[in-house]
């Protein structure tokens, strides 16, 4: 019997349906997937489906077709329509910040009205969107000009988190879709090295800065702001030179001026846009001037096409929906403690560092969204790397370790780079990998594998090639990585999170875990400069005794 709607702010843990789950699991819990491959000639074609250009096979889980059921019976019994729907119409679901969560409208295609605090924000997105075109058009055609009279070539985006890794990430993937007369420069760290590489592969006549922090207050972002605005008046001999070589992107008019940007060169955003989602706004301008607006706009559209199916397909043929379930079911039936990415395409190499802060600062969380500490295992470890790499780095503990990390395989069928054989092998890769994690190796096989050896090589060998299998994986194809399935997937994996927070009563789109680390920073930034040591643990008096000891230059 479903729950009632009196019933979905119970802990999770209480609900039927979970219950359920509980009773399910004890039964299949030692299935192998070898069986249920075995006894279901269709299992490909059951667990299996397309949406917004891409492909996901999910078939290689320790599940079966009550799993999925009841799966979805979870997440009605949590309410997951009706915090869909009150996410796409602009509610305030991040209750600790009272703030609406509209990434969405972002890159919404049509100008359906979306109401915060009784006004329609879609008037001012398109104002926005319309300015990030007038200025990389203008920055692409060479009518934007540096101090010089020079014609810009390097994009320098200065940021951290959110505002970092999206653009840093979807530049990457981009790569072949990027103008030939551009070069994009992604700094983030506050160790110097970060800024002073970059900036070698830059002229500062040719150079436009892009400082994107909301409050224009971030301390590492300004940092490196600073930094490089005494690089380019060093450089260029005049303040003046600031104008036409720094834009912002943030929500703190005062400060930009101050910084030397007139506010016109001010692209805003919002407060109902999460750094870590807000790659869809003006966050975005880089990729807007290296792509062009008009596939900057592609990029939104195949984000949109995966809301829409997030929106309305039915929970057990649903992407998102899905792909959250079965992390539950992992995370808190099986235990695991981390998925990993694996994206079998170069381009996309840095998309595990982007999934890791969208899943973890969004769920890694033990107090849930009614102030009431968790009771179930919440967000797990996300990681991963490019392709065939990881193969000879930590497939073996994939393979073989003693955890059970579920994978997702994420592969383009046609490669932007079409040499020889090299596309094939990659393809075969990465399905060989899914296969073998599914198989495993037995007894019997490994005897067949060995019938030619001595019978004490045999013995030798047979208990290190005997490997159970049954590691469950999911596999997402696209055609080709293109702006349009870039965004589907980036919101596909948004989505993903979403469920998986809702499930556990999260919050997702607060991080109050980050701003201890970044308040205590202050007051040891000022002792360090000014050679004083506060009041503190004697671990962190003794490091900061240390480093005060032996830095060679402590003016700052």
């Amino acid at each position: 019997m479903q729950d009632i709607p009196e019933d979905k702010n119970r802990p999770v843990e209480q609900h039927d349906a979970w219950r359920a789950l509980h009773q399910h699991f004890s039964v299949v819990e030692r299935t192998h997937m070898r069986d249920l491959f075995a006894q279901q000639p269709d299992r490909f074609e059951q667990f299996s489906l397309e949406a917004a250009g891409l492909f996901l096979d999910y078939s290689k889980n320790r599940i079966n077709r009550e799993t999925l059921s009841l799966l979805c019976r979870l997440a009605e019994s949590v309410d997951l329509a009706g915090n869909i729907e009150a996410m796409f119409s602009g509610k305030k679901i991040n209750n600790t910040e009272r703030r609406a969560v509209l990434h969405t409208a972002l890159r919404q295609q049509d100008d359906t009205p979306v109401y915060v605090d009784g006004q329609d924000v879609i008037p001012e997105i398109r104002a926005v969107q319309q300015k990030m075109r007038s200025f990389s058009d203008a920055v692409r055609d060479g009518e934007w000009r540096g101090y010089t009279g020079k014609k810009i070539r390097s994009i320098v985006n200065i940021g951290i988190g959110g505002s970092n890794l999206g653009p840093l990430m979807v530049w990457y993937a981009l790569k072949p879709y990027i103008s030939a007369d551009l070069s994009l420069h992604y700094v983030s760290n506050v160790d110097a090295t970060h800024l002073v590489e970059n900036l070698k592969q830059c002229d500062p006549e040719t150079t436009l800065f892009i400082v994107a922090s909301k409050t224009f207050t971030t301390l590492e972002t300004m940092a490196n702001a600073e930094s490089a605005r005494q690089w380019l008046v060093d450089a260029l001999g005049s303040d003046e030179a600031i104008a036409k070589h720094f834009v912002a992107v943030s929500t703190n008019e005062e400060a930009v001026r101050a910084f030397g940007i007139d506010p016109d060169n001010m692209f805003i955003f919002w407060d109902w846009v999460g750094g870590r989602y807000s790659v869809w706004s003006s966050i975005g301008l880089s990729l807007a001037i290296g792509l062009g607006m008009e596939r900057f706009e592609e990029f939104l559209a195949g984000a949109a096409l995966m809301d829409r199916h997030f929106a309305t397909a039915p929970f057990d043929r649903n992407m998102p929906v899905i792909l959250g379930l079965l992390g539950v079911w992992y995370r808190n039936f099986y235990h695991t403690s981390s998925q990993a990415v694996l994206p079998y395409d170069q381009y996309l190499r840095f998309l595990p560092d982007y999934l890791q802060q969208l899943d973890m600062e969004s769920n890694g969380k033990t107090v849930n969204r009614f102030g009431q500490s968790v009771s179930v295992a919440t967000g797990p470890i996300i990681w991963g790397s490019a392709g065939s790499d990881g193969q000879h780095a930590y497939f073996q503990l994939l393979h073989q370790g003693t955890h059970l990390i579920p994978a997702d395989f994420i592969i383009p069928v046609n490669s932007h780079n079409p040499l020889g054989a090299h596309h094939h092998m990659l393809i075969s890769n990465c399905l060989a990998q899914s296969e073998s994690l599914m198989r495993g190796q037995t007894l019997e096989e490994v005897d067949q594998e060995l019938a030619d050896l001595p019978e004490e090589e045999k013995v030798l060998l047979r208990p290190h090639k005997v490997f159970p299998g049954n590691r469950p994986s999911n596999t997402i194809m696209t055609e080709q990585v293109t702006p349009k399935t870039l965004g589907a997937l980036i919101a596909l994996y948004e989505h993903k999170v979403f469920v998986q927070g809702v499930i556990w009563q999260l919050n997702s789109f607060d991080q109050w875990g980050v701003e201890l680390g970044k308040k205590l920073a202050v007051p040891l930034y000022k002792e360090l400069a000014s050679l004083r040591v506060g009041e503190h643990d004697s671990s962190t008096t003794g490091l900061m005794r240390y480093v005060q000891a032996h830095m060679v230059d402590t003016d700052a």
